[in-house]
């Protein structure tokens, strides 16, 4: 197991402190890493929100908050963690509201100084803009902004013009959650520090690549969000393009914060553009209707939000790359919500052997696959052709070689927010996205939802469940292809 390095103290200002994101991810995160040593007793928390509330009642909040996550929470070890919380009732738009915050800061300049603004979008230029007038950004400060950063380019662009007018590039985090993973960051390790891959990892080699996203949640809570956002925009322009880039960017100078960066964006911008002329064969749109999943009935998507509805709960796409090594080759997007489970999948299909020197009558060979399994258990996975064992003749099987990263490291990470937070506190960049990289995103993005108004593309409904639209195979039957493993 890698040593666990504590960071420097530091003051964390959680913007939404009492919201979903916060209880569910950034509360449980930190408490793990106080509890393995990494978060010294000198460092704070500071929960901020608009509901009035004691101190000690936001306590009782985070602990009920890491219950519903262990209900065999240590006690004694809560209490030490107690000690670190603070909060403040705050509203970010009023500026006569911030001096609570202002007094439970000063004095404490000299520790690293974080923001993580786990709020709307909109908030986030307004909340950047009320920590410089309070004077209260540091050199040593960093901000963290919470995926999605806007809804479109020009709104993306809106945010980062105005983060950007009181934080320098250098202190701004922009988070992907996905980034995070130990299997996304095995993928660098897979390609980059193995020389059986990398000369593997072209054209002439790869048949095509599949990236699927898995749900088998509904919107639950985020409606009103999620609603005037849908799949497309909520999953494919951060998560999925990320691993995109991952799969395909060149070998890096460096794993130093601009190094990665700058072969991601080459990835981003050498993306084929998709115009109204074929979005119709290179995307699908999706909702799931009424159904069931584990033999318990659920709702259609318009029965949950009480109306009718032309959000996507589940995406689709045929992309392509036009650089040197990836030119021609597909890439198949997938990821939806009310699916038959959760499970998210980076799979590299090899192309066919180009000749068979075995019998085809009775058996055929069948390509290799390299399967990069990110949730719920991560691991890869390598499926070859071997002869099976015995006298019987020469006859080929199918077999995997797996490597499990729980069961080999003996160490299971339950949630990428804890090395993403860390991150932060020590100021690495590589894990975060660049300016650059959200705004071509974005651009790239717009010319799928443009497409879709332009067509009038209709949603195809899938049952809940299920794996979702018909459309979505449709999509590769046209190739001769097929949806991997994971369904």
């Amino acid at each position: 197991m890698a040593e666990l390095i504590p960071v420097d103290p530091f003051d964390l200002i959680i913007f939404g402190g009492n919201g979903d994101l916060a209880s569910r991810k950034l509360i449980p995160a930190l408490y793990h890493r106080f509890c393995d040593g990494q978060i010294s007793r000198d460092s704070r928390i500071i929960g901020v929100g608009r509901e009035s509330l004691s101190r000690q009642e936001y306590i009782e909040k985070t602990r009920q908050s890491l219950i519903s996550v262990n209900p065999k929470l240590e006690e004694q070890a809560f209490r030490n963690f107690a000690e670190i919380i603070e909060y403040i009732e705050l509203d970010a738009l009023k500026s006569d509201s911030w001096m609570s915050l202002v007094d439970l800061l000063e004095g404490h300049e000299d520790k690293i100084r974080a923001a993580y603004l786990a709020t709307h979008p909109s908030l986030f230029g307004p909340i950047a803009q009320g920590l410089s007038h309070n004077a209260l950004i540091l050199e040593n400060m960093r901000i963290v902004l919470e995926k999605p950063v806007g809804h479109d380019h020009d709104s993306a662009q809106a945010i980062n013009n105005a983060v950007g007018a009181c934080f320098k590039e250098s202190q701004i985090f922009r988070i992907d959650h996905y980034l995070g993973k130990e299997t996304v960051q095995n993928l660098l390790a897979l390609r980059f520090g193995n020389s059986l891959f990398e000369p593997l990892w072209r054209r002439e080699v790869i048949d095509h690549v599949q990236i699927t996203v898995a749900e088998d949640l509904g919107v639950e809570n985020r409606i009103e969000f999620y609603n005037k956002i849908g799949a497309l925009r909520d999953m494919v322009q951060n998560h999925l393009l990320q691993l995109v880039c991952l799969v395909a960017m060149e070998p890096p100078s460096s794993l130093g914060d601009d190094a990665v960066r700058d072969e991601k964006i080459k990835v981003l911008r050498a993306l084929k553009a998709i115009n109204a002329s074929e979005v119709n064969t290179t995307t699908v749109r999706g909702q799931y209707a009424a159904g069931a999943i584990r033999n318990n009935a659920v709702k259609s998507y318009a029965e949950q939000i009480s109306e009718s509805s032309e959000t996507e709960t589940f995406v689709a796409i045929k992309l392509e790359i036009d650089n040197w090594r990836w030119s021609g080759i597909p890439f198949y997007l997938r990821t939806g919500k009310r699916l038959e489970k959760k499970y998210s999948e980076i799979l590299i299909q090899f192309k066919q052997v180009p000749h068979s020197i075995f019998d085809s009558s009775h058996f055929s060979t069948q390509p290799n696959r390299l399967s990069i399994m990110l949730q719920p258990d991560e691991g890869i996975k390598l499926n070859i052709m071997a002869k099976e064992p015995g006298p019987g003749g020469f006859k080929l099987k199918p077999v995997s070689l797996d490597l499990s990263f729980e069961e080999t490291f003996g160490v299971h990470y339950p949630d990428s927010y804890e090395r993403l937070l860390m991150e932060v506190f020590r100021g690495n960049q590589a894990l975060f996205m660049r300016r650059d990289e959200v705004e071509t995103a974005w651009q790239w993005i717009d010319g799928i939802l443009e497409g879709w108004s332009i067509t009038g593309q209709p949603i195809e409904h899938y049952t809940a469940g299920s794996w979702g639209p018909t459309g979505a195979s449709i999509m590769l039957d046209r190739d001769d292809r097929r949806w991997g493993s994971g369904y």
